[in-house]
């Protein structure tokens, strides 16, 4: 349905969802939305104890909770009118539109389509739970990712790296993250946090509040293989190290 849509449209509905979240804030003290962040406290609290049954009823409270708060907001009831609007329209355009075959005649037209490879990523997004690689040998792709709760492992001794720059980049919400880099891969990090701690190759940062924290290895600007990790957490600690 959105691949009929104009960026000019889809730019429209964002807007005016800010506007409506704006007006939630500062016009009905907050709204859904100290309720948003109080569900999502029981989640981080119930996932660090899930193993404890306590922690079970944390989490789930916190879920329900969570999808209840954020269905009641303005902004959300604007955009699940606006799609469901969207695609009755498409919907219905795409009834009255009969499918046309175009017949092509080689040697018309010169094709200007290169020849792509399509690769297969490390990791799928997932909002929930925990990622790491895998413990047997794998094949290297460059990392980009986003999630919402749970930790990242990803250990680099068990692939074979570029010759040229690896890329690592994470945005998460709350959990941790932890790298194990080879002794002879050279390493920058580029770590953005709100809340958190960060064990970046003997350097320790034990109480980040809203920091950036950017490091390289002596040889990261000459030397091959090196790898590139931008990280960026809401809630949560770091660890680079060697192994």
């Amino acid at each position: 349905m959105f691949h009929r849509l104009s960026t000019d449209t889809l730019n429209w509905i964002m807007i005016v969802g800010v506007i409506l979240f704006i007006v939630e804030i500062a016009f009905f003290h907050g709204g859904m939305i100290f309720s948003a962040l109080f569900s999502a406290l029981l989640i981080y609290i119930g996932w660090k104890n899930f193993f404890r049954l306590w922690g079970k009823c944390f989490f789930w409270i916190g879920v329900i909770g969570l999808i209840f708060s954020v269905l009641n907001m303005l902004a959300v009831r604007f955009l699940l009118i606006a799609g469901i609007i969207l695609f009755i329209r498409d919907y219905s355009k795409s009834k009255k539109e009969s499918e046309r075959i175009t017949p092509s005649i080689s040697g018309q037209h010169e094709s200007t389509t290169e020849a792509l490879i399509q690769l297969e990523p490390l990791f799928d997004h997932h909002a929930f739970g925990d990622q790491k690689t895998a413990e047997h040998a794998y094949y290297w792709n460059d990392i980009n990712i986003h999630g919402a709760f749970g930790d990242r492992v990803i250990d680099l001794s068990n692939t074979v790296l570029p010759d040229d720059t690896a890329v690592i980049s994470i945005r998460h919400l709350v959990g941790n993250i932890e790298i194990y880099i080879p002794y002879e891969v050279e390493v920058s990090v580029h770590h953005s946090s709100i809340f958190g701690r960060a064990h970046i190759l003997g350097e320790h940062h034990w109480h980040l509040m809203n920091q950036t924290l950017s490091y390289k290895t002596e040889g990261y600007d000459t030397t091959y293989p090196r790898v590139k990790i931008i990280t960026t957490l809401l809630s949560g600690d770091i660890e680079v190290k060697r192994i």
